[in-house]
């Protein structure tokens, strides 16, 4: 598939912060919203972690300090964006020669209210599994379930 058709999912939620805070609720505290039952790794507790710099990793720390790769960060740019690369594969596994992509937008609404905007990118990296991946993406339980955890706890100032 060519670039312009590529496999999209996009999700946005409305939080009550300003792009500032949502933006560093996202990124900084990812690890107070991110569900538990979310993960790759061996260890059932672990810490988020999005490093806040363009190469930066993102990832699991499990409680055993075992560290289990998500992907990494392509932009940084508080408090407008941030693209993260997914590197997961379709057998939920950290897998460095599958990447897709995710940007997460911060868009000002007025009134302290921020529209946060996902978008991801590049499934058909999944090849025969894209369209079973982009099934999964849009699921209740994938980017629109992630966004509503974000915006209750960006709200909770």
């Amino acid at each position: 598939m060519s670039r312009e058709s590529s496999i999209v999912v996009r999700r946005s939620v409305t939080v009550t912060a300003s792009p500032q805070r949502a933006f560093d609720v996202f990124t900084s505290a990812i690890d107070t919203w991110w569900p538990r039952s979310h993960h790759i790794g061996e260890r059932e507790q672990f810490t988020a972690v999005v490093e806040p710099r363009v190469g930066g990793r993102w990832f699991e720390r499990g409680d055993d300090g075992s560290e289990c790769a998500w992907g990494h960060v392509r932009v940084w740019d508080p408090p407008a964006r941030v693209v993260l690369t997914w590197e997961i594969g379709a057998d939920w596994k950290a897998n460095p020669e599958v990447v897709s992509e995710v940007e997460v937008r911060f868009v000002a609404e007025g009134d302290g209210r921020t529209r946060v905007d996902l978008e991801h990118r590049g499934i058909e990296v999944y090849g025969e599994q894209a369209e079973q991946m982009r099934e999964t993406f849009e699921g209740p339980g994938a980017w629109q379930g992630l966004l509503d955890l974000f915006a209750e706890r960006a709200a909770a100032g």
